[in-house]
Formats: C-alpha cells, sequence, structure tokens
C-alpha cells in the first residue's frame, strides 16, 4: 500500500495572528453586513455574506475536516468554488503572505481579506452569486488525521468535501474548483476522482507532477522549496508527511511518485487552465496538464505576469466568471465561443502582446527548426556544421558555462515548446548536471529580462538577481542529470522529451551519449538585430524558485564536453512561426 511507503514526522498548530484574521476556533453561522470591514486595510464587502465557520465535514474514512464556507444571503440556491490547500483557511490575512504581497507591488487592499492565500475573494464572488469554501484539509489546524502532501489521498479527501457540498440546501448542487499554486494542483489529483458534482475546474499555474516539478526535476535532488512547503506550511497537531524523507529513500520514479502524478485520462471536466512562461516552480507542469487531460471542453490562457497579480486582475476575474456561468450556472453567455486558446507574445522590452487567440498550442504555423551548435564558432546555425568541434568547460572554474549565439535579420517568433539534444561527455566523473538556458540579447548583445510582479523595489533587484526566480524571467530554461536520460517512448514527442526517472545510467569514461532536454514553453518576439543566446552549464544560473528558499547545489566534477557537428550533431530545436 502507498500509505505503507510514506513517511511522516510530528507537527503542531497553535491558533493566533500568524495564521491571519478569524483564525480562532470558533464554530456557528453569522452574517457580515455589506460595507463592513475585518479590517481595515481591506476592501468593504459589497454584499451581506453568511459565513458558516469551522462547519464539520466527515470524509470516508470517518476523519472529521473544518471548513468554512462563505455564501450570499438569502434563499436562492447558489454553486460553490472549492479552495484546497493546506495554507490554513484565513492565511490570506496571514502577515507573511501581507508583507510578500507588499514587497510583490501586489494592494492587499483590493481583497477583502476573506480570501485564503492563492484563493478567490469571496467578497467578490458571494456578490455575484457563488459561495466559497475554505477547507483546512486532514491533519491541518483542527482538522483531525495526518497530513498528506499531494496524491490520491487529497484527491479522495476533497471528493467527498464536494460530494457533501453539493447536497447543501443552499448549494444548486454544482460545484466548481479554483486557486492558484497549491489551489491548482489539488485541482488535478481531485478531478481524476471525478465526484459527480464537480462541474468545472480552474487550475491556474500548478505543477502536475510532484516528483518532475517539485522535488528531482530532471533528476536531481532539488528540495529547496519542498523543504519550506513542509515545514512552514502543514501545521496541524497530528503527524504530516515527510516528503524530504520519501525523496531521500525513493530516488527514482516507483509506486510512491506514481500516487503524486495525476491521473490525466480520467480528467473529463470542463476546464479553463491558466499558465505562464516564467514559473519555474509550475509552467512546465500547468502545459503537461493542458496537454494531457481528456476534457473535451478546455480552455488555456497564457499570461505574461506572475499568478497573483494576474489571478486578481479584474478583467480576468470577470473572465473567469463568464466561464463558471456558464457551467455553474447554466448561462448561455457565448463562453463556448473563447478561443480554445489565447497566449502571450513577450518582447522583454515593454512590448508584450497578450490574449493571442488560436485553436492549440503550438498555434498553427509554427515549424519545429533546428538551429545546430557549432563549438568551433560558437555559434547557432541552420545548417549542420560540416566539421566535427568540442565546446569545453571546467565544472570547477570560471566561467563553468558554454555558450551559442544566433542573431535575426528580420522579426521572428518563437511560440511552442522548444528542446535541446546534445551530445556529451564527462572528463573526470561518471555522471553531469547539466543546466540549459535560452537568452534574448538585444542589439547591443545585452541579455534582457523582465521582472513578472508589479514591484520594482530595490529589494527585488537583491532577491532576484541570482534565484527567486519566478520573480523574474530570464528566459527558457531546462535540466537534466546524465544518469536520468533514458526516455519514455510512450510520452516523448518530437517537441517535448519525456524521461522515466526510473534508473541511472552512470558515464564510463570515455564514453559520449546523446540527451534530450525540455525547455519551458516559449512566447517570444526577436527583432531584427537581437540575438537568442543558448547557455549550457554545470550551475543553475536561475537560482532558487522564491525569496529565501534553498538552491540546488550541482553534483559536478571534471570538466563537461559538448560534441558538435559531425554524423549525430547537437542542436537547439525552436519553435519558428512561418505563417
Amino acid at each position: 500500500m502507498i500509505q505503507d511507503e510514506k513517511a511522516f514526522e510530528p507537527s503542531h498548530y497553535q491558533a493566533g495572528p500568524v495564521h491571519g484574521l478569524l483564525n480562532e476556533f470558533d464554530p456557528g453561522t453569522r452574517t457580515l453586513p455589506a460595507g463592513s470591514r475585518i479590517d481595515p486595510r481591506f476592501r468593504a464587502l459589497p454584499a451581506d455574506v453568511v459565513l458558516d465557520k469551522d462547519v464539520p465535514v466527515t470524509l470516508r474514512d470517518g476523519t472529521t475536516i473544518r471548513v468554512d464556507v462563505f455564501r450570499p444571503a438569502g434563499t436562492e440556491k447558489v454553486p460553490v468554488l472549492v479552495a484546497w490547500s493546506p495554507y490554513g483557511k484565513n492565511h490570506g490575512t496571514a502577515p507573511s503572505v501581507l508583507g510578500l504581497f507588499t514587497m510583490l507591488g501586489i494592494d492587499n487592499g483590493a481583497l477583502s481579506g476573506l480570501q485564503k492565500f492563492e484563493g478567490p475573494d469571496p467578497a467578490y464572488w458571494c456578490a455575484q452569486g457563488y459561495a466559497v469554501c475554505n477547507p483546512d484539509p486532514r491533519g491541518i489546524a483542527n482538522s483531525e488525521g495526518d497530513s498528506a502532501m499531494f496524491g490520491r489521498q487529497e484527491g479522495e479527501d476533497c471528493h467527498d468535501l464536494i460530494e457533501w457540498l453539493g447536497v447543501q440546501d443552499w448549494c444548486n448542487s454544482k460545484v466548481a474548483m479554483t486557486g492558484t499554486s497549491y489551489l491548482a494542483i489539488a485541482q488535478w489529483f481531485t478531478a481524476a476522482e471525478q465526484p459527480p458534482h464537480l462541474a468545472a475546474i480552474n487550475p491556474v499555474e500548478g505543477l502536475s507532477d510532484v516528483y518532475r516539478d517539485l522535488v528531482m526535476r530532471g533528476g536531481m535532488p532539488d528540495t529547496g522549496f519542498a523543504e519550506r512547503l513542509q515545514k512552514q506550511s502543514y501545521e496541524g497537531n497530528n503527524l504530516r508527511e515527510d516528503i524530504l524523507t520519501e525523496v531521500e529513500h525513493h530516488p527514482l520514479v516507483d509506486d510512491l511518485w506514481e500516487d503524486k502524478t495525476p491521473r490525466f485520462e480520467r480528467i473529463t471536466v470542463p476546464a479553463y487552465i491558466v499558465a505562464s512562461y516564467s514559473n519555474t516552480l509550475h509552467t512546465a507542469g500547468t502545459f503537461r496538464g493542458w496537454r494531457r487531460i481528456a476534457s473535451q471542453d478546455k480552455w488555456l490562457r497564457i499570461h505574461n505576469t506572475q499568478e497573483w497579480p494576474d489571478y486578481y486582475e479584474d478583467e480576468n476575474v470577470e473572465d473567469l466568471r463568464r466561464f463558471f456561468d456558464h457551467y455553474l450556472k447554466d448561462r448561455d453567455n457565448g463562453w463556448e465561443h473563447t478561443p480554445r486558446v489565447r497566449y502571450s507574445l513577450l518582447d522583454l522590452q515593454g512590448g508584450d502582446r497578450v490574449n493571442q487567440p488560436a485553436d492549440t498550442f503550438p498555434p498553427a504555423g509554427v515549424t519545429s527548426t533546428k538551429y545546430y551548435l557549432d563549438g568551433l564558432t560558437r555559434t547557432l546555425t541552420t545548417t549542420p556544421p560540416a566539421g566535427e568541434a568540442k565546446a569545453v568547460y571546467d565544472t570547477g572554474a570560471g566561467p563553468g558555462l558554454a555558450s551559442f549565439v544566433v542573431g535575426f535579420d528580420e522579426e521572428t517568433t518563437l511560440v511552442g515548446y522548444p528542446k535541446a539534444r546534445l551530445r556529451v561527455e564527462a572528463d573526470g566523473a561518471d555522471d553531469m548536471d547539466l543546466f540549459v538556458l535560452v537568452q534574448k540579447l538585444d542589439r547591443h548583445g545585452t541579455p534582457l529580462q523582465q521582472f513578472t510582479v508589479p514591484g520594482r523595489s530595490a529589494m527585488l533587484h537583491d532577491l532576484t538577481e541570482n534565484g527567486a526566480s519566478v520573480l523574474r524571467y530570464k528566459g527558457s530554461n531546462g535540466r537534466l542529470r546524465v544518469s536520468a536520460r533514458h526516455l519514455d517512448k510512450a510520452l516523448t514527442t518530437d517537441d517535448v522529451p519525456a524521461h522515466t526517472f526510473d534508473r541511472t545510467e552512470k558515464l564510463s569514461p570515455g564514453e559520449i551519449v546523446d540527451i534530450e532536454v525540455d525547455l519551458f514553453p516559449v512566447g517570444l518576439v526577436f527583432h531584427p538585430g537581437e540575438q537568442l543566446r543558448l547557455v549550457v552549464s554545470g550551475q543553475n544560473a536561475l537560482g532558487g524558485l522564491m525569496p529565501m528558499t534553498r538552491d540546488y547545489i550541482p553534483r559536478n566534477q571534471g570538466r563537461h564536453i559538448i560534441h558538435t557537428g559531425g554524423e549525430h550533431p547537437s542542436y537547439l530545436q525552436l519553435p519558428v512561426r512561418t505563417a
């Protein structure tokens, strides 16, 4: 049984201001009147809101969890939106969250303070005829049981909550899920359980494979963010799952990690998925979810910022309401005519284009084009170099990387999935941790970057200089430990390689191997005179995911050799719009 494979450690919870306002255990029903504020820092309620606080919900195994339900006053039956995560029902007003949003330039006063961190604001949704349910999952705060960190258990638990909500006397029998990050991840697992009352999902920037996206990206044990998540977010009175120990005991994909990968083929409900090119935690998983879910009615919007400002932007909230009105209220509002894909094209100099309509992603008219590495000239060319050459760097000394450039004489648009196919060798080691970055350079050869949040403070500059990569976009990136190079033939496509991560294939002295590295999808415009730079390195130039998150230290030694030209040339494959 998967439960027997899991590891746990003690957890602790004590109510108090650190968990936000309204966090005291206080079961009962009350009405929050229109015009009131829970604190002067937040917006006033536009309508009366009924709060059912700390309601007990019993799951299939007898475990009781506690939920807060915000609903419109009156007798009309309404649909309900679920915000599932371990972040505490009231964590949206926690000092840590308010401080983070302030640093990022996000206005806390634009929200009511009733929202769960990364979840829908009840002030808005109740005024629009929706209820919002903020649960504390099993093992969190005053909910019973031991907490589960992603996987089938969470899907089953949320299934049971949805079925409970769907038959409440105030509910119209339709339930949906929405939210960013963890609240999006939970939607993949819950929708795969197919609760009958689940009518739609809205995953906004959510990884979809815990092994490949969170703890072992590229086969490397990069657990800095997982450590932060485990230690700071799963607070309860019993045990919490210890994913750090699980990584140590289960370094390869096995049943434990398969349980933490959603069963995409079982996700059939209407889905409005929101992604970006720049989220170093969630981008790969969000696009994977888009590609693999079985839903016939699915939409993808690719924005050009970061998940939080995008989620709470008024225009995007109204857009989401059209989706929910259509599927939860049976409104004939024309949502079905919304383009199945709306993508962004980044300029990185203030000229981004958003909401570009398409039927698919990549859009029609895109050709996968090979740009071959030339180790002699350090350029990228569309024809293979005639002769063989090597690009070599020492992993223990500067600069510890090799780069290749190509210039564009006319406007060139990349939109879709890039990948790198490299022929590599390790000199003085039996393995290689490789990091790949695709940068845009301006006409003067300067790398272009872009903040994904409104803030522009000196502190934000400092934090994102060599880390907090979610907050500053520096280009499409990928990584691979060469001993984990074995491809999954069932899932690999010409554009997107997928690895099994179920075996370790170390290198022999002098052995040269071909590897494929999947890179984050791109939407990037190059103007005449601008360049693209491919960087292959033994170090992660992007650093950690979020501020104060531990970075991964690669396990490299000796020299890395990239073989170019010859019968098996190395190349960067780019999605070039040709029509």
